[in-house]
């Protein structure tokens, strides 16, 4: 997809904040700090629209990206950072079952993994999530670039097992420094687009 316009169009915590629903979204689900912020700056070709931070649990919004008055992508916070309150922990969750549950224009849930860690609890509890909601099981594998290239398959094979995956086909290894898979993920997105408006 060519990006003629990118632009973060809202900032939410609660439903009636939020967008309508005339544009298709896809969110983005994932543990604080596996790079949801740079991979959709990645895919945006923008270097700081999605702020990223090296401090885990930065993002306790919905962040909603408008590209080309054609999709959204929806950045959701992110789960599992341990130096949050019992709380406050609760209420991220509820600022995301909200916005999973009750979204009718969202066209796809996308779990984001840190390639180099085996997929936590949280990461199976969100994949399974993710499939019974109907939605395809499409997991991108972050920070590609921070294992060696003879590693990746090990890795992969270690996030399909954990998450109990029926296919490995549907992990996609991203790195957001390289930019190496871009068109790839834009092609896929773009599949899910078309297919949407055939339905």
């Amino acid at each position: 997809m060519k990006i003629k316009k990118a632009e973060l169009e809202k900032v939410a915590v609660k439903k009636e904040q939020y967008p309508k629903e005339d544009t298709v979204e896809l969110a983005f689900a994932g543990r604080s700090n596996v790079g949801k912020s740079s991979f959709i700056n990645a895919m945006l070709g923008r270097k700081n629209l999605a702020r990223t931070s090296s401090t885990p649990g930065k993002t306790r919004t919905i962040n909603f990206y408008n590209v080309n008055d054609k999709l959204r992508l929806v950045d959701l916070p992110g789960y599992g950072y341990a130096r949050v309150s019992k709380s406050e922990k609760e209420k991220w969750a509820g600022i995301i079952n909200e916005y999973l549950e009750t979204r009718e224009n969202l066209l796809e849930t996308i779990l984001l993994v840190d390639i180099r860690h085996e997929p936590t609890e949280l990461d199976k509890q969100m994949y399974d999530y993710i499939i019974h909601s109907g939605f395809s099981g499409i997991v991108i594998a972050t920070k590609k670039d921070k294992i060696k290239k003879s590693q990746v398959n090990k890795h992969v094979d270690a996030i399909a097992k954990k998450l109990e995956m029926p296919s490995k086909d549907n992990i996609i290894t991203f790195s957001s420094e390289k930019k190496d898979m871009v068109d790839e993920v834009w092609y896929i997105f773009n599949d899910m687009i078309e297919f949407h408006k055939i339905k």
